[in-house]
């Protein structure tokens, strides 16, 4: 280990033993007494153990706060497509819904799907997630990131093939959904 990875250890030893308690508390603004609110907290900084930590950091709370806000925002968008793929099985099974086990399947599905989107860069995870979850068309995608039409295209065709490899490294076979008897 190399003197600035033991120097930015420390830093961020430091600003931990500073900020947890801090965040911990803005963080209840959002999610209210939820048990995330710890989990975020410390995602933060383990994000922010993992990031170079080559310059000082002059607004700690700032940074922070930056880096809980995106980790909130992940878990609301998995939350939501975890809700709207439930509302999509629900005609599916009129005797109850989903089996315990179907919906572990899904959550893990879409929790393997969201790691895999998470190795798009910002833009193209955003053009993809605007256009798939959102329904946003190409122009409004292209207004909304102040990108052009062509880099939205671009994007869209990078993010649809690693959904295609991601779709190729699922089972294939899975089980259908049961019907509960009434």
């Amino acid at each position: 280990m190399s003197g600035a990875d033991l120097s930015h250890r420390n830093d961020v030893g430091g600003l931990f033993r500073a900020h947890y308690a801090w965040l911990c508390t803005r963080l209840r603004r959002y999610l209210g007494a939820s048990p995330s609110v710890e989990d975020i907290a410390a995602e933060t900084f383990v994000q922010l153990l993992e990031s170079p930590g080559l310059t000082p950091i002059r607004e700690p709370r700032a940074l922070l706060t930056t880096i809980a806000h995106r980790l909130i925002y992940q878990l609301w968008r998995r939350r939501d497509l975890e809700r709207q793929h439930l509302d999509q099985l629900s005609p599916i099974d009129p005797f109850g819904g989903p089996s315990p086990e179907d919906l572990a399947q899904f959550s893990q599905a879409l929790t393997r799907l969201d790691q895999t989107l998470e190795r798009l860069p910002g833009k193209v995870r955003a053009t993809f997630l605007l256009s798939r979850i959102d329904g946003l068309t190409y122009p409004q995608i292209a207004a909304e990131l102040g990108i052009s039409l062509r880099s939205v295209s671009v994007y869209m065709t990078r993010s649809q093939a690693l959904c295609t490899q991601h779709s190729a490294n699922e089972p294939l076979n899975r089980p259908p959904l049961t019907q509960r008897s009434a």
